[in-house]
């Protein structure tokens, strides 16, 4: 059942109203079979974009939604409860859209930003490298100027999108000058020397594209470079920031949908002439499940709300995605145990949304770098 909401506005329940029609009728009949082929739906990010909701937290000016955080996430929940590959899909968009939306000149802004957020465009964050993951000042992929023109050369890994993205928000070296030496740049999906390996073959998220994309001497025109040069790290770091938030969104939303299915379950099925909802052993089990999910919630939106107020939130951020991914994976393992042998079986969706609920932990920074960033903002 949809979970309770207090929105900011009559045009914030409206739109996640429209939100929850969207999930009910065009994503979640379709989730499962997509998952099971392993098909990348990019017909719903059309029509997501469609109905104006890949662009939520953006300027209206540029095609944008122009809400705050605090909706746009209870949208992107809302989306991730009913099809998980679609609500990542979005978060990674909408992240790999920041940097434009938030450094890029007014030119770029009004030449790029309506394709990204009206849902011609699909976009990857192209950060990560194999050796170069928690550790992003490492990074080695290289753009060297040419006159005009950067010539980029290297390769991303686990990028969401990989290969079937239509721009990557790309950050490369331009100096070796450690963390200080990166730049930000947008990068055209079909520029060529772009290539993607075969997919990952993953344990959850399987309607979701994730690949190795290789740069080799591709020419980008010096003007797809997002701010100066040098500020790649500091935007990346930002956006991992509002990224975070994003995934702990989707982390309440794969951990309600969880929760929903048990207590449908437990109050359908009966055990010695009751049903099992009514053992308090299982009623307990229940009860620590929605507590995990609704206090997760609030971690999520009291994070939001500093954001959307202008005033700092890194730690807040950390500590959502920490607290929201960690409860998403309890929630579905717990969830998965109240079924018993039928939560191990593909009949339901449980075993799914488990499997889907580990990556939560790892990509967007993991856990353990969650940890390290709470700890750095205490010591300042």
């Amino acid at each position: 059942m949809p979970a309770e909401r207090l929105l900011p506005t009559t045009e914030a329940e409206d739109l996640l109203s429209l939100v929850r029609e969207i999930s009910r009728e065009e994503l979640a009949p379709h989730a499962a079979a997509a998952e099971e082929a392993s098909a990348f739906p990019r017909d719903k990010f059309l029509l997501l974009g469609k109905s104006g909701l890949l662009g939520l937290p953006y300027p209206e000016r540029f095609g944008g939604g122009e809400q705050p955080y605090e909706v746009y996430l209870q949208a992107l929940e809302e989306i991730a409860s009913a099809w998980m590959s679609v609500g990542v899909g979005l978060s990674v968009h909408v992240m790999s859209t920041y940097a434009l939306a938030a450094f890029g000149s007014e030119e770029q802004r009004q030449r790029w930003l309506p394709d990204a957020l009206g849902g011609s465009w699909l976009g990857g964050y192209a950060l990560s490298e194999s050796h170069a993951g928690s550790d992003a000042g490492a990074l080695t992929t290289r753009a060297v100027r040419d006159g005009d023109e950067y010539v980029v050369d290297g390769t991303k890994a686990w990028i969401t999108h990989g290969g079937v993205a239509d721009f990557y928000t790309l950050m490369a070296r331009t100096s070796d000058t450690g963390g200080k030496g990166i730049s930000c740049f947008f990068t055209p999906g079909g520029s060529d020397g772009i290539e993607a390996a075969k997919p990952e073959r993953k344990m959850g998220l399987t309607g979701s594209v994730t690949a190795q994309v290789s740069f080799t001497g591709v020419r980008l025109p010096a003007d797809h470079r997002l701010g100066d040069e040098g500020d790649g790290l500091r935007i990346a770091l930002s956006a991992l920031d509002s990224g975070r938030l994003g995934i702990s969104a989707c982390a309440v939303g794969l951990a309600q949908a969880a929760l929903d299915e048990a207590v449908a379950y437990a109050k359908q099925r009966t055990q010695f002439g009751r049903a099992i909802i009514d053992f308090q052993g299982l009623e307990f089990v229940l009860a620590d499940m929605a507590a995990a999910v609704e206090s997760a919630r609030a971690t999520y939106l009291a994070a939001a709300r500093r954001r959307d107020l202008g005033l700092p939130f890194t730690r807040q951020a950390a500590i959502a995605k920490l607290v929201c991914t960690d409860a998403a994976m309890k929630v579905t393992t717990d969830a998965v145990q109240v079924l018993g042998g039928a939560g191990y079986t593909r009949d339901f969706p449980l075993e799914r949304y488990m499997r889907e609920a580990k990556v939560l932990q790892i990509f967007e920074g993991t856990n353990q770098i969650q940890r390290v960033v709470i700890g750095r903002e205490l010591r300042r």
